[in-house]
């Protein structure tokens, strides 16, 4: 019983280590424009709910302190991660004064042409490249709204730099009087099915279905950035917490080591 308890407690090790990871990326993404962070989520592993009854190698005799059989191995419980997901929830808003830079208000993404296909984003740090395209900082083409499968090829926003470039707030990209453009901003109604790829940049995942829709709701400000969501204080608390649940762990681990080895080395040797 004891070599079983001290896997519950290795996996809750495990699981707090999982967590610290996680908190790191947060607070090193901090200052990161367009940042999301990610939460970690576990479920608890139960014995009796995982293996059939056959399974379970547990004495065949009425319940005492010695066995568990009318229990069917259910007070065994483990630790399992359900995965590490995304907190959606809006930025606040940075005044860069850059025309070129524009923040996402409400939910949506702008759509990017990376050299790997059609990619979102909620950072809008854009520059004008040296044949005029509208880009990322990494010189991703930033495209325009067209109807669904038009090549994204043809969906590139040319500038000429001669005149001011205004954007307003439903994506009308003015250059002087104007409009030249329209950005495209959409949503994704399952962004669960959405994975971070880097430089703020996010794709599909590989067993889920490429689908977006319109995001009128969505309003753009220019000349603004949108910050990380990281909330340092909260996170710094969930890092002392989780590190402590962590050192509780490593305590029942060694408890239970200590256990074992008398059950070897001093039981087993009692005459």
């Amino acid at each position: 019983m004891a070599i079983k308890g001290i896997y519950t407690a290795l996996s809750g090790a495990l699981a707090q280590s999982q967590q610290l990871d996680t908190i790191a990326n947060n607070l090193a993404n901090v200052n990161t424009p367009g940042f999301k962070k990610d939460q970690q989520t576990f479920q608890e592993y139960l014995t009796a709910n995982e293996k059939p009854p056959t399974v379970l190698q547990v004495p065949r005799v009425p319940a005492s302190i010695e066995s568990f059989y009318d229990m069917q191995g259910g007070d065994m419980s483990y630790v399992d991660s359900a995965g590490t997901f995304t907190d959606w929830s809006q930025g606040p808003l940075k005044n860069t004064n850059n025309p070129l830079d524009v923040a996402i208000e409400g939910g949506g993404f702008f759509e990017i042409a990376s050299p790997q296909g059609v990619r979102l984003t909620r950072l809008g740090s854009f520059k004008m490249d040296g044949n005029g395209q509208l880009v990322t900082k990494e010189g991703y083409p930033v495209l325009r709204q067209a109807e669904a499968g038009a090549d994204p090829a043809t969906r590139v926003i040319r500038l000429t730099g001669e005149n001011p470039i205004n954007i307003a707030p439903n994506g009308d990209v003015y250059e002087g009087e104007n409009v030249i453009a329209r950005l495209a901003v959409v949503d994704v109604a399952n962004k669960d099915s959405l994975q971070k790829i880097g430089s703020s940049m996010y794709n599909f995942k590989s067993n889920s279905t490429p689908e977006t829709t319109p995001a009128p709701a969505a309003s753009l400000k220019q000349g603004f950035l949108e910050m990380s969501n990281v909330n340092v204080v909260k996170e710094m608390t969930d890092m002392i917490q989780t590190t402590r649940i962590f050192e509780s762990t490593q305590k029942a681990i060694s408890a239970y080591d200590q256990m074992a080895d008398k059950v070897v080395n001093q039981v087993g040797n009692t005459r």
